[in-house]
């Protein structure tokens, strides 16, 4: 490896990161904790904490990355000076951990939106295919969840509907982690699948359509007003896991925004409150993304998204046959390995995305 090269590219990362600029805003942020009336307004204060925690993630991340670094250049200073051939190994896993942070952390440099930082509310819903469909959704579900397993992101169910035979009808999830909003809102939108399907007896092509709806969850600092008269809300039977308690009571909560016909239902937690609170959770978060996209100053000036999940319609299409591709419609984006990609190899669609935004 030319480490003379790579020693001044490194230089350059404290200003591709905008070091400079994140530490002053620390020092900017902790002088504001400092002050007497800090704690007179607590969403103020949380959010100031929130955003000081993230910026010093982000310097640690950064000082941890010039750390690998040097200790993989001494590495490998000290084997060829020994003409020790046994290091080549290690030398090139500290590269190849190297080069995936960079990666990483280059992604991390596009995301600009206020609430990128913030976790994640993904609903999947099976469209047009019935049964292949629904086999669809599950296989969604699976990749995402693979995805978030390698950031090290924590995935919680929220709702779920099974499949009449096979997969899922569909199914609403958590993502906790850091920019975990900021990355899967790339995701939003309709996926398409062409596949020989296994539930044909003759062995038929079929095409399936999945939709995926992404929010950002919002903390007590953002005011959304919704007035109780415009909801309604359901109690039903939960029909997922969860044990003797979930099966026997009416635990599980549906809640319509009969203003927008927003619907968004919660059955995992262990109590009806529970539900009932963390399905208003996600109901602030998808009627404050709607007001968001649609640039309105109210809530009643806003309608539900109503979007075909169906032919046309869809952001990326995976074709299992008759050959093996992945392509994203909007960067045009094609990776070839479609069994990497259905593991939850997905930086490729989610980097050009925000490239391409950016």
């Amino acid at each position: 490896m030319n480490w003379k090269k790579s020693n001044q590219k490194s230089l350059k990362w404290g200003s591709l990161f905008d070091l400079a600029q994140i530490e002053q805003e620390c020092e900017e942020l902790d002088q504001k904790a400092m002050e007497p009336d800090f704690w007179n307004d607590s969403a103020k204060s949380q959010a100031v904490l929130q955003r000081s925690k993230t910026l010093k993630s982000k310097m640690q991340r950064y000082r941890n990355l010039e750390r690998l670094w040097e200790d993989t250049k001494t590495l490998n200073d000290l084997g060829m000076e020994m003409e020790d051939a046994a290091v080549v190994d290690e030398v090139a896993s500290g590269v190849t951990t190297l080069s995936q942070e960079l990666r990483s952390l280059r992604m991390e440099t596009l995301l600009s939106g206020e609430y990128d930082g913030n976790n994640a509310i993904m609903a999947l819903h099976a469209g047009a295919g019935g049964t292949e469909a629904q086999d669809w959704v599950e296989m969604l579900f699976r990749m995402y969840t693979r995805w978030c397993e390698r950031k090290q992101y924590v995935v919680k169910i929220l709702d779920i509907l099974e499949g009449d035979e096979a997969g899922i009808k569909s199914v609403t999830f958590q993502v906790l982690g850091m920019n975990a909003y900021g990355f899967l809102k790339s995701e939003r939108g309709v996926h398409r699948l062409v596949r020989i399907s296994p539930f044909d007896s003759s062995g038929r092509r079929h095409t399936s359509f999945a939709s995926l709806d992404v929010m950002p969850e919002l903390d007590d600092s953002i005011k959304i007003d919704i007035n109780p008269e415009d909801l309604k809300i359901d109690t039903y039977r939960s029909s997922g896991a969860g044990g003797q308690h979930i099966n026997k009571t009416e635990s599980a909560i549906r809640i319509t925004h009969i203003p927008t016909g927003v619907v968004v239902a919660c059955q995992t937690e262990r109590s009806q409150f529970q539900n009932r609170d963390t399905a208003m959770k996600m109901l602030k978060s998808k009627l404050f993304e709607i007001k968001e996209r649609e640039h309105k100053d109210k809530i009643e000036d806003i309608k539900g998204v109503q979007l075909d999940i169906a032919w046309g319609s869809q952001i990326r299409s995976y074709v299992f046959n008759p050959y093996r591709l992945v392509k994203d419609h909007r960067t045009n984006v094609e990776v070839g390995n479609l069994d990497k990609v259905m593991d939850g190899g997905l930086d490729p669609f989610i980097d050009a995305y925000l490239r391409m935004k950016k």
